[in-house]
């Protein structure tokens, strides 16, 4: 069990690692800058009108509720995904058969373009918050599952059967053996997961004129507000990034702690 000064350590190292993030992000920034120079702000606004633009927004209370909903709607479909893939990838990478016999499903589910589950969800749902949950949810779950499937179905066995030999039980060589074996192949996915159940549910949003930011963004179309609408990409980007940095990397961070502990000393990543 790591000590509290250890956990504080890890904290100030993950949060010093942020520089390296803003530091790409001011070079995106810089090419933004460059594009709008190129074409005028009709076309490309600046990147300083559109943090205006934002901070205009952020300073209405009906754009925090419209902030809030859809990102309570993309945490609802990314932990519907993330309970169904994970469980039924364990299932399925510790039957071989089993995970054969899904994994044509999960490449036809993978190849549906997230406009069909859209449609096919307004006619069974109608277009209201269950339609862009579970287009969020249908659009996680494959790559959680494969995930898990593959964490589970490519572990050492050979560490497992060292720790029966030494008389540990079914139950704990699951927790302490294969688990920190399956999460190193599943956190990574569940990164990229979240990601996509925020871009799923703006889409399911913006088709199915269910609120949220993607009705935003229909308006912003339609009345030309280039600034307006880059202005929510960048609060939907921004909430996606204070679920990952404020709950996933922490918790990676936290169960992952033999990572940091096999890294040779002297060795940054």
């Amino acid at each position: 069990m790591p000590s509290l000064a250890e956990r504080v350590s890890r904290t100030a190292q993950f949060l010093w690692s942020g520089w390296s993030g803003l530091a790409g992000l001011s070079v995106f920034a810089a090419f933004w800058q460059v594009a709008h120079e190129a074409y005028g702000s009709f076309i490309l606004p600046s990147p300083l009108e559109t943090l205006a633009a934002a901070k205009a927004l952020l300073g209405e209370v009906s754009a925090w509720q419209l902030l809030l909903t859809t990102s309570s709607r993309a945490l609802s479909g990314f932990a519907l995904a993330g309970v169904i893939g994970t469980v039924s990838g364990c299932i399925a990478g510790f039957h071989p058969a089993i995970l054969r016999l899904v994994q044509p499903q999960i490449t036809l589910m993978l190849g549906v373009p997230p406009i069909a589950w859209i449609v096919l969800l307004m006619i069974w749902f109608g277009t209201g918050s269950a339609t862009v949950t579970t287009t969020a949810a249908v659009a996680c779950l494959p790559i959680v599952f494969l995930g898990a499937a593959e964490g589970i179905a490519s572990r050492d066995r050979l560490l497992d059967d060292m720790a029966l030999s030494l008389g540990m039980g079914r139950v704990l060589r699951f927790f302490h053996i294969t688990v920190p074996q399956m999460l190193n192949r599943l956190l990574p996915i569940l990164v990229m997961a979240l990601g996509t159940a925020f871009k799923a549910a703006v889409m399911a949003e913006l088709l199915a004129n269910a609120g949220g930011i993607g009705e935003a963004l229909a308006v912003s179309r339609s009345n030309l507000d280039v600034a307006n609408a880059l202005a929510w990409i960048l609060l939907s980007v921004s909430a996606l990034l204070a679920v990952e940095y404020g709950l996933i990397q922490p918790t990676r961070s936290e169960l992952e702690v033999w990572r940091h502990a096999a890294r040779p000393w002297g060795v940054k990543r």
